[in-house]
Parts: C-alpha cells; sequence; structure tokens
C-alpha cells in the first residue's frame, strides 16, 4: 500500500488569529489556553503539533473539533466558517471509549447510525471495508473486553473514519499503548493515512512521533499558548522505523526539542522569579 500522496493547494482547514480562554473559578481570573493562532492546512496533509505541558495543543484541537466555543478569531473548513461540531470533523481520544455491549462492527458502525445519512447496507459495507483496513478482519464479533489496547485504538480509528469526515482530529491517540505497540501503530497509522486520503491533525507529546508522521511539525509555546515554529518534514514516504535511526531524523528531533526546552526553562525561570516575590 503506496504512502506517496499530491497533496492539494486548496486549504482544507484554516485557523485564523483564534484565541481561547476560560475561567479559573479557584483563582477568580481569565486564563488564556493560546491566544492569535493561526494555521492552514491542506488537503490530505498530516499535521502534528507539539509543545510543552500547558501551551494549549489539546485546547485547540477541542476548539477545531467544536467541543469548546471560541470567541476570538476564524475557523474553517473547505472555506465555510465552523464555530460548532460537524460531521465534517471526526475526533480520535486518547481513550478509545468503545461501547463495552457492542462489538467491534457495532463500534464501527455507530457514528454512521447516529448520523442517519448511511442506509444499512452502506453501514454494513463500510463498517467491513475499515475493519480490513484497520487489520481487524476476523476479530468483527469480538467485544472490546477481548481486544488489546492497541487494537482498540485501531477500532476507535475505523469508526472515526467510518463517518467519512473531511479532517481527522487525533488527540495523542497512543500515549496509553507500550513503546513497541505505539510504534507499530504509528506504521498502521501511515498505511491507514494513505489509504484514506483525509487531513490529519495530530497532538502528541512525543517529538519522535510528530516527526515520523508528519509533513510538518507546529511547536507551540507557552505564555500564552502560541505557534513558536512551524517545521517542514521532508522525508521520503513511504516511511519505515529504520528512518528514526538516522541522523537526519535526531537533527530534526533534537531542534524540535531544543524549541520546547526554551520554553520550560523560560517557565521555570519566572516560576523561581515569583516565588522569591511571594
Amino acid at each position: 500500500m503506496s504512502e506517496v500522496k499530491q497533496l492539494s493547494n486548496i486549504p482544507k482547514l484554516e485557523i485564523e488569529n483564534l484565541s481561547y480562554q476560560y475561567w479559573l473559578e479557584r483563582d477568580q481570573r481569565n486564563f488564556i489556553a493560546f491566544k492569535d493562532v493561526s494555521l492552514s492546512v491542506k488537503e490530505g496533509e498530516f499535521i502534528c503539533i507539539v509543545g510543552p505541558s500547558g501551551c494549549g495543543k489539546t485546547t485547540l484541537l477541542n476548539v477545531v473539533a467544536g467541543l469548546l466555543e471560541y470567541e476570538e478569531g476564524a475557523l474553517r473548513v473547505n472555506g465555510q466558517i465552523v464555530n460548532g461540531p460537524g460531521i465534517d470533523r471526526a475526533v480520535v481520544f486518547q481513550h478509545a471509549s468503545l461501547l463495552p455491549w457492542r462489538t467491534v462492527t457495532g463500534n464501527v458502525r455507530y457514528g454512521m447510525e447516529m448520523q442517519k445519512r448511511f442506509d444499512k447496507r452502506t453501514r454494513e459495507e463500510r463498517a467491513q471495508q475499515l475493519i480490513e483496513m484497520v487489520g481487524l478482519t476476523g476479530f468483527e464479533n469480538r467485544f472490546p473486553s477481548e481486544l488489546s489496547g492497541g487494537m482498540q485504538q485501531r477500532v476507535n480509528l475505523a469508526r472515526a473514519l467510518a463517518t467519512d469526515p473531511e479532517v481527522l482530529l487525533l488527540d495523542e491517540p497512543f500515549a496509553a499503548l507500550d513503546a513497541q505497540t505505539r510504534e507499530t501503530m504509528q506504521v498502521e497509522l501511515l498505511k491507514i493515512w494513505s489509504h484514506s486520503q483525509k487531513t490529519v491533525l495530530f497532538i502528541t507529546h512525543q517529538i519522535d512521533e510528530a516527526v515520523y508522521l508528519s509533513d510538518r511539525v507546529i511547536v507551540m509555546g507557552t505564555g500564552p499558548g502560541r505557534i513558536k515554529k512551524e517545521l517542514e518534514v521532508n522525508f521520503a514516504r513511504p516511511r519505515t522505523l529504520d528512518l528514526k535511526r538516522t541522523p537526519e531524523f535526531h537533527a530534526l528531533t533534537d531542534e524540535i526539542w531544543k524549541l520546547i526546552e526554551e520554553d520550560r526553562q523560560h517557565d521555570s525561570t519566572l516560576d523561581l522569579i515569583e516565588g522569591r516575590q511571594s
């Protein structure tokens, strides 16, 4: 299955001067999660967002998903303003959150049943195609409790793809997996992405994961959350795990790490100063 893709120049997802803040009840003040974030994502592009804890990357993904309501800036899919959940976006969270009383097939069909825009035959056919795509043929009638963590996330991914979203949003989907399973899932995700041709926004704390998967890595900083730098990832596709052992791969991961470490050191210095003044 080839991963060589021709990316369109048409923006699929546009984030323009987007800001988000929320009320801290304990401190009785507003907290700015991120401010003036702008990002244009091409159709079929795989974008990873990394940054230190507290930089607002997951909050940004939740705003793009429509789970949080923004007040400043603009968000567009295919040029159309969006300000809430929609069938043009689907989310894969860190935990699979599968329905325990449904089989693999039942879980994959669930989103299609809720949207009521697919007839029964289409639901069955799409579910079977996606189960095959994510490598779970033969497990159609298994329940989530009978699956490994990696297999559950495959079901979760198939369920998200089943509704045929324009943009696929993934929030650290492999964070709960062991290192070996995580790398296996990275390889499988690239195969699924190549086959599905979806536009992907992927949140992760793991820098090597971001570099291995993406066309571009977006590095966010803190104080408040903002885009600090965008880095092109020009490694040829399809990619194998051998890429992670090359000097070029390590050079790029080191560059990203230094960008993140700058913010961590800055935040630690501010905490020390504030501690001395309190």
